[in-house]
């Protein structure tokens, strides 16, 4: 009897434990998720018009795009004009302190500019940009 508990007691030592090895994997990554920032996008490509007064501006949480044709997209969604406000006043819940860009595309119209920028600022967004392409 002696033999099978010295065998026994041999076995458990060979056993590696690999559980606070998984803890430290798992906080890690709920660490990466959390600190992330994401990328986003409005849903087409625009050609911006150029400005020598262009300043770089990051970490803008709302961005509507302005295509060529008139179109309005808000993320990857085409939206008519009347559905800005809604669907600005939405993404604003989720995040309030955030800011504004229009992506305007240089052939677009600036008569709908003027009105997708009002209507951003109706809902409460004090900063809103025009992105163009520094010249």
């Amino acid at each position: 009897m002696a033999r099978r508990n010295v065998s026994s007691a041999a076995e458990d030592e060979e056993d590696v434990n690999v559980t606070p090895l998984l803890d430290i994997v798992f906080i890690m990554l709920i660490f990466f998720i959390v600190t992330s920032t994401f990328v986003k996008e409005p849903g087409i490509e625009v050609d911006r018009p150029g400005a020598v007064s262009a300043e770089q501006r990051k970490l803008a949480s709302i961005i509507v795009a302005i295509s060529e044709n008139d179109e309005i997209w808000i993320n990857k969604e085409r939206v008519e004009l009347d559905e800005v406000r809604a669907v600005v006043e939405q993404l604003r819940r989720e995040n309030p302190k955030g800011t504004a860009v229009v992506q305007a595309d240089a052939k677009s119209k600036t008569r709908l500019l003027v009105e997708v920028v009002t209507q951003i600022r109706s809902t409460g967004v004090a900063d809103v940009a025009v992105s163009t392409e520094d010249v």
